[in-house]
């Protein structure tokens, strides 16, 4: 049995989430095909587009299996295309892959250090009688291919002899012909039922600058030849694709066999990562940023890993994540509360605790004794991390007049309401009992105030003797040490699970009008008044925040990352 068919059989066995690859490298060799120190895989993105999570799988599990058997992992840039490829997308895709935490050391390489290898296979396929020219039109080239149910139809210039296709090549390549007026096809099958090895297209005519190469080349090889070509020259053993690549996979191989090469790299397929309520597509994506539905690629809603980095994401959540949903040969639908949930298990575990508030009312502790304390301010404690006793504790500034959240106080609650009302009692998270006794309202009839007392016999959680327990407890901030941020609030950018899955209405239609609130008047305790972008903190009983790169000296911008709790599904249930 061959190795391919040895792969398709474990491909379709192995459908638990359980890295099928691993297993079958692990297999060869125990087989003695290969020793472990020969593994070879690659990361190899097209520079025309930012990276997304689906590409964080893949990055993953390229470096991930290099690591496991003391192999390597190439980061390569098949840059082929240069109408759509630019020296922004290759810097960002570094910027990524080192970000993730993988490193590929000196073995960086690009597709279009190898044109002119290229070109040399080109001209050997023509000598061999294995490639043509063809002057036909992009429309008719089309309508030769056939379909899925009809074969294709032979070229009028699939006949050409050797001598005429290389020298029509080379009149290509020194730019003698216009762009699409001529390509060279390998001939292979028209009659194929697999529609890519129907004399598919090897080189195109475009005159386009490149962004390594410049303007020397005015022909550019497609990607399905110079894909397996490139692995081959970097000595990589297994060339990891997605799922959509397997019918191309008969054509990587052809390739490789006519133009009679050796050590050949051997093709595997698995099920690329699918997130409900979102949309990975490239085109998609860069549809959102050019028509300014969101700010940018790094956009905190954005499926991109810039915008997750933004948004607060740390890269051990992500890594554990693709970890998690594994590897298999079964495409389906993971969940995004998934993901969010390997951020929050990541965050939960790392991140600081402060409180803020992000709807503020004032509260006037009308009793508190200001001259007792120096500038008024009482000083209690709080842990820095609950589970974490060696990081200490903060100091929290208690004042006269303090910030509670709106949703924490209700005028006319319903029974069973244990947070702040008229005549009601509340603790004030690390603090006291405080008794609202007084509710002042602005001329519309909003609440702008609650005059309070506090029992100071109730300090540090102690319930007096004779007195009941409150149940209610809340946070708040000092409103003369507490500082003012800016909160934005991210939820998810598409409303339905599959916003792309209606082919009758635009994928747009489905944005989420809430998917982003901002709240200007918000404040947080002075522990985290002097953060810097990209630090990150629990916001007790809010969720998990992190500092957005648009902060100031003046005012901090903090992104929610996610809440503390998954709450979509209970908030927009039918």
């Amino acid at each position: 049995m061959s190795s391919e068919s040895n792969v398709a059989e474990n491909q379709e066995t192995n459908v638990a989430p359980v890295n099928f690859i691993r297993n079958y490298i692990t297999q060869e060799i125990e087989d003695g095909k290969l020793t472990s120190e020969q593994v070879v895989t690659r990361f190899p993105p097209e520079p025309n587009g930012y990276l997304h999570i689906g590409h964080a799988k893949t990055i993953c599990l390229n470096f991930g299996l290099a690591k496991h058997f003391q192999g390597r992992c190439h980061l390569r840039f098949d840059d082929t295309n240069p109408v759509a490829e630019d020296q922004e997308y290759v810097e960002s895709i570094q910027d990524d892959v080192r970000w993730l935490g993988f490193d590929w050391n000196e073995h960086i390489y690009y597709a279009s250090d190898r044109f002119e290898k290229f070109f040399e296979w080109a001209l050997e396929l023509v000598d061999k009688g294995l490639a043509y020219v063809d002057d036909s039109p992009v429309d008719e080239l089309r309508k030769m291919r056939g379909t899925l149910t009809e074969p294709g139809q032979n070229s009028p210039y699939r006949e050409r002899s050797v001598e005429e296709n290389r020298e029509l090549l080379l009149k290509m390549r020194s730019g003698e012909f216009e762009d699409g007026s001529r390509v060279l096809r390998a001939k292979i099958d028209m009659s194929s039922p697999n529609m890519n090895m129907r004399d598919p297209i090897v080189y195109r005519i475009r005159r386009a600058h490149h962004q390594r190469t410049g303007d020397d080349w005015c022909i550019y090889p497609m990607y399905d030849f110079a894909h397996g070509l490139t692995d081959l020259l970097e000595g990589v053993t297994h060339s990891i694709c997605t799922l959509e690549f397997e019918d191309h996979r008969p054509l990587y191989n052809w390739f490789l066999e006519v133009l009679e090469t050796e050590n050949r790299p051997q093709q595997i397929e698995f099920a690329r990562m699918k997130l409900d309520y979102t949309v990975l597509s490239k085109r998609k994506l860069l549809e959102l940023v050019e028509k300014k539905i969101v700010t940018g690629w790094d956009d905190p809603r954005m499926p991109t890993l810039q915008g997750m980095k933004r948004r607060g994401f740390r890269p051990e959540s992500i890594r554990t994540f693709c970890e998690r949903v594994g590897v298999t040969r079964k495409e389906s639908v993971i969940a995004l509360s998934t993901l969010e949930h390997c951020v929050r298990e990541d965050l939960n575990e790392q991140a600081p605790r402060v409180m803020g508030v992000l709807d503020p009312i004032k509260v006037v502790i009308e009793n508190f004794p200001q001259d007792s304390f120096e500038n008024g301010v009482e000083w209690l404690e709080g842990p820095v991390h609950p589970q974490k006793p060696e990081l200490g504790r903060r100091s929290i500034p208690l004042t006269r007049e303090v910030y509670i959240d709106a949703e924490d106080f209700m005028e006319d609650p319903p029974k069973k309401y244990f947070r702040l009302k008229p005549d009601g009692k509340v603790r004030l998270r690390y603090g006291y009992v405080i008794h609202c006794h007084e509710v002042v309202k602005d001329e519309s009839g909003r609440v702008v105030e609650l005059k309070c007392t506090y029992n100071v016999e109730t300090k540090g959680g102690v319930t007096p003797e004779g007195e009941k327990k409150v149940k209610g407890i809340i946070h708040w901030v000092s409103a003369s040490q507490g500082a003012p941020v800016e909160v934005r609030l991210y939820d998810r950018l598409f409303s339905v699970p599959d916003p792309a899955g209606d082919k009758e209405r635009d994928y747009k239609e489905f944005l989420n009008p809430a998917s982003l609130k901002v709240l200007r008047q918000a404040v947080v305790e002075p522990a985290a008044a002097k953060a810097q972008p990209g630090d990150f903190f629990q916001f007790e009983r809010l969720g998990f925040f992190s500092v957005d790169p648009d902060s100031d000296s003046d005012k901090l911008v903090f992104n929610r990352t996610v809440t503390l709790k998954d709450t979509w599904a209970k908030l927009n249930k039918n």
